[in-house]
């Protein structure tokens, strides 16, 4: 990860009327990194991507893409952005290279060696001179992605971009996804209510609730060590894991606990001297929904079209 952002939220906010949707928001995102953004519905998560875009004007704050703020100089910003939506709109009677081709108009500088570099990039070299009518959906999103990566934009934009693809589909585009941000240094900006695919696809995840930015977590900080103990009687359970030290959360007929690998041994002969039933000593990973919810307690995992 590079150590100077590409793109820096500051103090970004946006009220509608007497409603603030989105609140002093401050985000930095770096090249060669992929961030999802999470939320509940109705956190703010569509209208910052509005302002990231320029399809809104921040009430106050400013986004900084590439060092050039949008406020200032609104087209050098947005010639550094590239943007995935949904669904891609293209010219379905059209091949995909001639696609390609008319979008390479809007853009200087992008030549025929840049748009057969995309399209080799993206995987589609078999089938880009076929016409888009005959495309899958994940063909189509491939397409998006070579679009938005004509003009080797620092920053790409996603907004549900796996939504309606079969799992093959969704590896397949994760694994561009990742090629393109580790080989090209672009930072990736996710937006998805699929919590296991931003939890494969992600390196960090920024988490909005009521407009406020109120989580920024490394996806690798979340694999801490957590083991699921299940021993009888329960009530002497936890009161053993509390006297050793940990925290207990319940946990289905056991107990989840913060522990490293080194400490269980130990914890183990403290059940077997006071004559615990053991019957599960495992790992556990808590999954990003799972953490997505502690984060904003309980909150409705955001689904897609979010306002």
């Amino acid at each position: 990860m590079g150590n100077k952002p590409v793109v820096e939220l500051k103090n970004l906010s946006k009220t509608i009327g007497k409603k603030k949707i989105v609140d002093n928001l401050n985000l930095a995102l770096y090249p060669g990194q992929i961030t999802g953004f999470l939320g509940p519905n109705g956190a703010g998560k569509t209208t910052t991507i509005r302002m990231m875009v320029g399809l809104m004007e921040p009430s106050s704050g400013d986004v900084i893409i590439d060092g050039i703020s949008l406020a200032d100089d609104f087209e050098g910003g947005l010639s550094k952005v590239g943007v995935i939506v949904e669904n891609p709109e293209m010219y379905k009677y059209m091949s995909g290279y001639k696609n390609l081709v008319h979008f390479a108009r809007m853009h200087e500088a992008v030549t025929k060696e840049r748009i057969d570099e995309v399209v080799h990039q993206v995987g589609m070299q078999n089938r880009i001179h076929e016409k888009v009518s005959t495309y899958s959906l994940g063909m189509r999103q491939r397409l998006g992605l070579a679009q938005a990566l004509l003009h080797r934009p620092k920053f790409l934009i996603l907004d549900e971009p796996t939504n309606g693809l079969d799992p093959a589909g969704i590896r397949e585009f994760r694994m561009h996804l990742r090629d393109i941000a580790e080989k090209e240094g672009v930072s990736v900006f996710v937006s998805s209510h699929m919590l296991s695919e931003i939890e494969l696809m992600c390196d960090r995840i920024a988490v909005i609730q009521n407009g406020k930015l109120i989580d920024i977590r490394e996806m690798s900080g979340m694999q801490e060590s957590h083991y699921y103990i299940e021993a009888l009687p329960r009530d002497a359970t936890e009161a053993l894991l509390k006297e050793e030290g940990f925290t207990a959360e319940s946990h289905q007929n056991g107990f989840i606990i913060n522990a490293e690998k080194e400490q269980i041994p130990a914890l183990i002969q403290q059940f077997t001297l006071q004559k615990q039933q053991i019957f599960a000593v495992q790992p556990y990973r808590k999954t990003l929904e799972d953490e997505f919810l502690e984060m904003t307690g309980g909150g409705q995992i955001a689904e897609a079209h979010t306002k």
